[in-house]
């Protein structure tokens, strides 16, 4: 789990950062003298305050190696002199970042990439409403740092000359990528003018220049690949490492045994998605205490599920043991998903230790991410970035992977990082944006799912929800945070004036979810209780009578002069309004981008607005 620091040694600093230390969360260190002038400041994120009364370099030493990040509310030039003594290397330096004491700017100053300090800076940036300031060769060529490529998707990053292939990548020159194994998502979201060649033979290289190589792979490269150009390598985990051993074999065995299989097959150590085994081993100490140490998870099966796996190596002998013929081959195929094997099963034993060590390795179609998925359920708003609140923007930030309706896309495509897997989705297929958001949350990722207005208002909430719960939802695993915007019926009367000052309901006229009998009884009953209505989706290019009916409804019950305002994408740069009654509705521009506010029997116009009383005090009741 990530832990930030933030040190500010000024009032107006302080003011700054305490609410990025109460969203993050943060620590907010500060001298003792400080802090005792500021406690009404404070008071927000005052279990979150650490004082000190030495020299800040000090502090910030000791803190250096601790925490995932440093944010600082301080002059540029004073945290590179407090830091620069400090500096080790890109991939175990803590992110940095300098706010600007007045909160106008946010400065990614080291660890952009490994340390995810550009990720913090874009974090920050949006909860405060600050200019982010990113230098980095990946945000001008609108793509997240080679050497971040596969982290969201779990990748194990392996050896190679990752300074080279950076440059590369940096200079925009063309790096060669050989891919076998782990996701494609990464190439569907690549800007128009990225750097990749794809598909190439291994050998000959070809006329083309090529500057660098990026293998993703299970296996390790060739000797010879390693030499010829400047190549990294990432190593998606998809393989399954199925383990038998005698009771009591040590770890030390065991992880030698895997390393001696991987190395005389090519294997890449980093490509290991976890361990499986026969559930009598679930308490094999040596294997227990290497999977903790590894952090691999151990997957165990018991031999009513493993028997029935077709294996090419069964053992009777084994079967008579523990009721099952096979227990490395099995529960690596099942831990894999059923997946191919690599491996058949390999017996070592090692000269003067004890206990003997049984592996096979399969691979499955889809690596193991080693992450709890969540979803970010979105209301943007209206469409106006201005109006998305701030905690919105961060989760769309954060985010791994961004879905929605194309329009709302559009709307919030600003937001979107480098990087970011961005996914728009046409305007009736809401249940498999909601199946897709989950599929990507289970597997690892974190997915923000965008509606606008309230997610939670005819929203994508409801759907994702209900699909959580029709798939056995435990309730935590994918986790879910909602994140409400300014719905579409407060943006409109926001425009017209005040019409929401006394009870009000919202109906959908869209008959796609809802049977049209029952629209048509909630219709009656709100016209009759004389609500003030907001009709969401009134009309549609094939879905026309519904507003015809609403109308008659209405009319039976409201007089024809009752105010309406007719809002048409609201806050967008089409707006458009129109005020008129009740009786001339039909003769308004109405269609799905459109709201439709019908005032009560007290509502009046003025001018160009529209004024609900917040009582019936002075007008007659029905």
């Amino acid at each position: 789990m990530s832990s930030f620091a933030a040190i500010a040694t000024t009032p107006a600093g302080v003011k700054t950062l305490v609410p990025i230390c109460a969203a993050l969360p943060a620590t907010l260190w500060l001298s003792k003298s400080l802090a005792a002038t500021l406690v009404a400041d404070l008071a927000p994120v005052q279990h979150q305050v650490q004082t000190y009364d030495e020299p800040l370099r000090n502090v910030v030493e000791q803190l250096w190696p601790t925490q995932s990040g440093l944010v600082f509310a301080l002059a540029t030039g004073a945290v590179v002199r407090l830091i620069a003594p400090l500096l080790q290397a890109k991939a175990t330096d803590p992110a940095v970042v300098v706010v600007e004491e007045t909160g106008r700017q946010v400065i990614s100053l080291c660890g952009g990439h490994q340390g995810g300090a550009d990720g913090l800076t874009r974090q920050i940036s949006q909860l405060i409403e600050a200019d982010a300031v990113i230098t980095g060769a990946s945000q001008s060529m609108a793509f997240q740092g080679i050497d971040q490529l596969g982290t969201p998707f779990g990748w194990g990053k392996g050896s190679g000359d990752w300074t080279g292939v950076s440059a590369a990548f940096a200079q925009a020159q063309s790096i060669a990528v050989y891919q076998d194994s782990g996701t494609t998502l990464w190439r569907d979201h690549l800007p128009a003018d990225h750097p990749f060649v794809f598909d190439l033979p291994l050998s000959p290289l070809p006329a083309a220049p090529l500057s660098a190589r990026l293998w993703i792979s299970s296996n390790q490269p060739a000797a010879d690949l390693k030499h010829d150009l400047p190549t990294a390598q990432w190593h998606p985990r998809v393989l399954w490492v199925g383990v038998g051993c005698e009771r009591g074999t040590p770890r030390r065995v065991i992880a030698t045994a895997i390393e001696q299989v991987f190395q005389a097959h090519g294997l890449a150590l980093e490509s290991i998605a976890g361990v499986a085994s026969l559930d009598l081993k679930a308490n094999e100490v040596g294997l227990v205490d290497l999977c903790e140490s590894r952090h691999w998870p151990l997957r165990c099966f018991s031999a009513a599920e493993l028997k029935d796996i077709p294996v090419p190596n069964p053992s009777a002998v084994v079967d008579a043991a523990v009721q099952t013929p096979s227990v490395a081959e099995a529960a690596a195929i099942m831990a894999a998903d059923r997946g191919s094997l690599r491996v058949a099963k390999q017996v070592i034993r090692l000269e003067g230790e004890p206990g003997a060590v049984t592996v096979a390795v399969a691979q499955g179609a889809r690596e193991y991410t080693g992450r709890g998925g969540q979803l970010f359920l979105v209301g943007i708003g209206p469409g106006r970035l201005d109006q998305i609140t701030p905690a919105a923007k961060q989760a769309m930030v954060r985010a791994d992977a961004v879905i929605g309706y194309g329009l709302y896309i559009d709307q919030i495509r600003p937001l979107c990082r480098p990087g970011q897997v961005v996914e728009p989705w046409p305007i009736t297929q809401e249940r498999q944006r909601a199946e897709r958001a989950i599929d990507l949350a289970r597997w690892g990722l974190s997915v923000a799912v965008v509606s606008s207005g309230d997610c939670g208002i005819y929203g994508m909430a409801g759907l994702v929800f209900e699909q959580l719960q029709a798939t056995g939802w435990n309730g935590k695993t994918p986790a879910v945070e909602v994140f409400p915007g300014i719905s579409a019926l407060q943006a409109a009367a926001a425009q017209v004036g005040a019409p929401l000052m006394h009870d009000f309901c919202a109906i959908s006229l869209s008959d796609l979810l809802t049977p049209w009998e029952m629209i048509m009884k909630r219709l009656e009953a709100a016209a009759q209780a004389d609500f003030v209505i907001a009709l969401y989706n009134p009309k549609s290019k094939t879905r026309t009578h519904q507003i015809d009916t609403a109308h008659q409804i209405l009319m039976a019950h409201r007089s024809a002069e009752t105010p309406v305002a007719v809002v048409k994408s609201v806050y967008r740069p089409d707006q458009e309004i129109h005020l008129t009654t009740l009786g001339d509705l039909l003769c308004a521009p109405i269609d799905m981008l459109t709201v439709v506010l019908i005032g009560n029997q007290s509502t009046r116009q003025h001018q160009d607005w529209l004024i609900t009383p917040r009582g019936y005090l002075g007008f007659d009741t029905p």
